[in-house]
């Protein structure tokens, strides 16, 4: 049966409550992946930066006695050049991770505001698994 018009308002700000609550859960999902993997290329730019003099010339012992401007351009180099395939390497995780939980399942649709009960949703909006749908037929699988 249909939500009075204040309930369906409530419940449709519950959900999108939710929702905004699991996109950030999502984006700090997706962030700390992101930093875990790109780190080495991370802390590579960042030390060829620092110890190249047209740019920062810190004054620090390892930067005096180790890395010189040719080295420091070879890091920097070498950061950038790394970062790509470690920013599809990051990717496919996230990727992996969020199919394999099924993290986007979680999301729920404002259709479930308009009506009480568990019947609000159509039976094709439903999820393949939800349906009882063969496993062939998934395409996440």
């Amino acid at each position: 049966e249909p939500r009075s018009p204040c309930c369906c308002l409530a419940w449709s700000l519950l959900l999108a409550a939710i929702n905004c609550l699991l996109f950030l859960l999502h984006l700090l999902l997706l962030l700390l992946i992101f930093t875990l993997v790109l780190l080495p290329t991370i802390v590579v730019v960042y030390f060829g930066f620092q110890c190249h003099s047209q740019v920062l010339h810190s004054s620090a012992r390892y930067c005096r006695s180790i890395l010189d401007d040719n080295s420091s351009s070879a890091l920097i180099i070498l950061g950038f050049v790394t970062m790509s395939p470690l920013l599809v390497v990051a990717m496919a995780i996230y990727c992996s991770l969020a199919r394999r939980l099924q993290l986007l399942l979680c999301f729920q649709p404002l259709s479930l505001a308009l009506y009480k009960g568990g019947h609000c949703c159509p039976p094709r909006a439903a999820p393949c698994w939800a349906r009882g749908c063969s496993p062939q037929l998934r395409a996440w699988v």
